[in-house]
């Protein structure tokens, strides 16, 4: 297990944008969103603290994240990663300028958090597939999503829309 860990490290391969990274924690992982240019977008506790199991702890009870866009180098530190899109095979990923364009409304909001409900993979995966799932939960729980995480959703898709549909009058 080590090796393979150290593997990811030395190359975990070349992020694509709106790819799932998935980041080996001490005791968990977390999951982030690649944007491009070496960001990535995640949630992080809302008190800003270091990325450690006391911060991580702190956000499940506050039941609080906030969505932050930093440097993917920054955000692994010490620890191994690796590009982990483990659901395209059951769920078709949104084309990548809607799940970019999404995910950018999300920068420096505040949202809600729940380790089972509503958690980090959670939330990447509803920006690259429209659909929040988790293996880190083993019994199941469906999260809900929010209006703002709709209302941003047609946001982009009109947008889309309306620049294919500029793309065919040229």
């Amino acid at each position: 297990h080590a090796l393979e860990m150290a593997a990811f490290n030395r190359h975990p391969g070349v992020p694509k944008p709106g790819d799932l990274i998935e980041i080996f924690r001490p005791a968990y992982q977390h999951w982030a969103l690649y944007l491009g240019d070496g960001y990535v977008i995640n949630v992080t506790p809302v008190d800003e603290g270091p990325a450690d199991m006391l911060s991580s702890a702190r956000s499940v009870f506050s039941g609080k994240a906030w969505v932050r866009k930093q440097l993917l180098k920054d955000l692994v530190g010490n620890d191994t990663y690796r590009i982990n899109n483990k659901y395209d095979s059951k769920y078709p990923p949104l084309p990548v300028e809607e799940i970019i364009c999404h995910a950018k409304s999300f920068i420096d909001q505040e949202v809600s958090y729940d380790v089972l409900g509503n958690n980090c993979e959670h939330f990447v995966t509803m920006l690259r597939y429209g659909k929040a799932v988790s293996d880190q939960v083993t019994i199941g729980v469906v999260a809900t999503v929010s209006v703002v995480t709709i209302a941003a959703g047609a946001i982009c898709l009109l947008a889309s829309l309306r620049s294919r549909s500029r793309e065919r009058e040229y």
